[in-house]
């Protein structure tokens, strides 16, 4: 659960390291959301956000799930939600330290995409389904509602 003034929800201005002759980097605030986030904490953590990322001039706002304790539907409309308040300022936000929990949520809601993990999390190595072998004495007979080739 995230309150307005809740001393877990932080800001804290990440300085941009450009080099010589380099495009600007991007700066970005860090928000850390701990616990479990319930229904009626979303529009104060969006508000929380928007008011965080129109106080600077950020252009990424990282969010710190790693202290969440519970990855349910209520977290993933509260991270989807929190992207669209990013974006409607112009801005964006990624999360770090998602769990694997989170990140198949995510994938299960077709929101990995949209809610993206910042680089540096954990992240790992994607799993590839096993291959299996055709047996060669099985055939395929024809369904006669097919239409014939």
């Amino acid at each position: 659960m995230v309150a307005p003034e809740d001393p877990v929800a932080q800001r804290r201005a990440i300085p941009p390291a450009p080099a010589a002759g380099s495009p600007r980097e991007p700066k970005t605030i860090e928000l850390a959301i701990a616990g479990s986030i319930l229904l009626v904490d979303i529009p104060c953590l969006c508000s929380h956000a928007r008011r965080l990322l129109e106080s600077g001039d950020a252009d990424r706002l990282v969010c710190d799930v790693g202290a969440l304790t519970d990855a349910d539907a209520v977290t993933i409309d509260a991270l989807a939600r929190l992207q669209l308040t990013a974006r409607r300022v112009g801005s964006q936000i990624r999360l770090r330290n998602a769990s694997r929990e989170l990140r198949e949520l995510l994938d299960f809601a077709g929101l990995s995409s949209v809610v993206p993990l910042s680089r540096g999390s954990r992240i790992e190595a994607g799993r590839q389904a096993e291959e299996r072998e055709v047996r060669g004495d099985v055939q395929e007979e024809r369904d006669p509602a097919d239409p014939i080739p």
